[in-house]
């Protein structure tokens, strides 16, 4: 039984060779009854070699089976179906810019629908669009977001985190350790004499010297759960999970050393030549009970501790008993 072809008018041809998208119709059998101007320029293959043809054998490299897949679901229970880009980049062999980049093909959003004329015949209308503009599009804007993010959580001088997201994972790691049962440890480190350096030398040589403290900080603090912020001017903190006080303090005094290794110039320093931390540490014992802000008093206890010691040096705060207390860090 011959198929009727859909009747065609100047006018139609007109607008679906005007249309930005591709336009195939198909009859019941899948032979191409309409192939628009933007399928001849994007696949290179004119209406006259398209028109008649099976549209599973019209390009070299045939359909993929997901395309196969959606046309026969499309003709059986005659229901629209949509291919997403996300899945199906380039379903087709279709190129933005066929005689420039003839290996560059096209992403693309595919729909099927299915057509029923006044007569009862079916055809399937295949509306092929591209779609790398609207993929950058949301890569754009995933961009945009991930620096607003950023913004949101990092310090922009030093690239440590900053004090806003401090605040919500200290808390959040605090819970986590108390719940666990296991180790929890909290530094609080000050930049001696950072003020009379910045009167010194001026606040452009302090911006450096806070960017070369963090890069100094970041190489010894290895593990993925630890955090660095940046807790106030000078100050910063780091958070400790599944860690106790004989590890934090070793943390610190190789912190602390490490600072000392950075031989900054910093005359007006009342305790060395060079730019020194201060650092204290407060520890929390498996299964002990101390809600964030007991601990950061513990914590900022045991700097008041290190300075008042001298500076350079380290003092740890283990369930509110000073512990430990190193001399003063020397350079190596």
């Amino acid at each position: 039984m011959p198929v009727t072809k859909p009747s065609t008018h100047p006018l139609s041809d007109l607008v679906i060779n005007a249309l930005k998208l591709g336009v195939v119709v198909l009859d019941r059998n899948g032979m191409i009854l309409a192939w628009n101007d933007w399928m001849i320029r994007h696949s290179g293959i004119s209406r006259e070699s398209a028109i008649g043809q099976d549209i599973e054998t019209i390009f070299e490299s045939g359909l993929p089976n997901s395309l196969k897949t959606a046309l026969n679901n499309v003709r059986t229970y005659k229901l629209p179906v949509l291919l997403s880009n996300a899945l199906h980049r380039h379903p087709l062999p279709l190129f933005a810019n066929l005689a420039l980049h003839p290996l560059d093909r096209m992403q693309q959003s595919i729909s099927i629908t299915p057509l029923v004329d006044q007569i009862g015949t079916a055809y399937c209308l295949i509306q092929v669009a591209d779609s790398s503009t609207s993929i950058k599009r949301e890569r754009l804007l995933k961009d945009q977001s991930d620096r607003f993010a950023q913004a949101a959580t990092i310090d922009s001088l030093t690239g440590a985190y900053n004090r806003r997201f401090f605040d919500e994972r200290f808390k959040a790691e605090l819970g986590r350790a108390q719940r666990q049962q296991t180790p929890f440890s909290l530094m609080l480190l000050d930049i001696d004499y950072f003020k009379l350096y910045n009167d010194t030398y001026g606040h452009p040589a302090g911006d450096r010297v806070l960017i070369g403290v963090v890069q100094a900080l970041k190489s010894r603090i290895n593990r993925s759960a630890d955090v660095l912020a940046r807790y106030g001017g000078e100050e910063f903190a780091v958070i400790l999970p599944d860690c106790g006080s004989q590890g934090s303090f070793a943390l610190a005094q190789k912190l602390c050393q490490e600072i000392v290794n950075l031989h900054i110039p910093h005359s007006a320093s009342l305790i060395s030549n060079h730019v020194t931390i201060s650092i204290g540490v407060a520890s929390l014992r498996p299964g002990s009970k101390c809600d964030a802000d007991y601990l950061l008093q513990l914590a900022d206890k045991s700097l008041y501790t290190a300075k008042a010691a001298g500076r350079n040096q380290v003092s740890s705060i283990d369930n509110g008993e000073c512990t430990n207390f190193n001399s003063e860090c020397q350079a190596t």
